[in-house]
């Protein structure tokens, strides 16, 4: 199966796409965390929570974070009361960042680790569940890897997937794409250093495959129950399927 998303990069033509986002996560690891935050106004806190709480019914004791960054989906997780998860991500810079929150909130049962998401260094159906926040549209081949966490999915298991969106009501709309054409690379470059990385992100969302052609693609991949919820007048999303 082909992929079916316009390949944006970070940097330039040249190159993998697998690369380059290493390069910029490492990159912008150190302010990573609090552009979120800022640029957010706070709210990616909320969605971290309500896409979270799509596991809730299902109770699962083993969860993989992909794309797991600093960890903050993975430690919004443990609301789940699992027995273990597991955060894996392509920046060895980003989870250094990860490793040192833990450690100052005392986190003893998060396991970080470098990994390729579209080549996840586990068994078939090992994990109970698979969250991946704000990562899918920087996967380098989006069916490879939503085939990969499949595959390392118990049956009967959840995919949950929460990513940036494109609003389409006015006045929402022209406000999130003069934000994200003039404001987001301003502030991104400088209190990171790196406007490369923030011109990147609305470009990424810009040509990601959102709501229901996201759905389509999951359902192609072979996930079942396939639905998503649109959040903060469709700023992000929540797409859910099982295994």
């Amino acid at each position: 199966m082909q992929s079916t998303k316009t390949e944006v990069k970070p940097y330039s033509q040249d190159g993998s796409k697998r690369d380059q986002v290493e390069k910029m996560f490492d990159s912008i690891s150190h302010k990573y965390d609090f552009l979120n935050h800022f640029l957010s106004l706070g709210v990616d806190h909320i969605w971290r929570k309500k896409a979270i709480s799509r596991l809730k019914s299902l109770q699962p004791k083993k969860i993989l974070d992909v794309a797991t960054g600093t960890a903050d989906l993975a430690i919004a997780a443990l609301k789940l009361n699992p027995d273990q998860v597991v955060g894996i991500d392509l920046s060895e810079n980003m989870l250094s960042v990860g490793r040192k929150k833990l450690s100052k909130k005392g986190i003893e049962h998060i396991n970080l680790m470098q990994g390729d998401s579209e080549n996840l260094p586990f068994e078939d159906d090992a994990f109970d569940a698979i969250t991946v926040g704000f990562g899918v549209r920087n996967y380098e081949n989006l069916e490879k890897g939503l085939n990969e966490m499949k595959r390392v999915l118990r049956p009967g298991g959840k995919l949950v997937v929460l990513e940036f969106s494109k609003p389409s009501a006015f006045p929402i709309k022209q406000m999130f794409t003069f934000y994200s054409k003039y404001i987001l690379p301003l502030w991104g470059k400088i209190f990171s250093g790196s406007q490369e990385a923030y011109v990147y992100l609305p470009e990424s969302v810009k040509h990601f495959p959102e709501g229901k052609d996201f759905i389509n693609i999951l359902s192609q991949c072979g996930y079942k129950n396939t639905s998503f919820s649109r959040l903060t007048f469709g700023i992000t999303s929540v797409y859910e399927g099982t295994k």
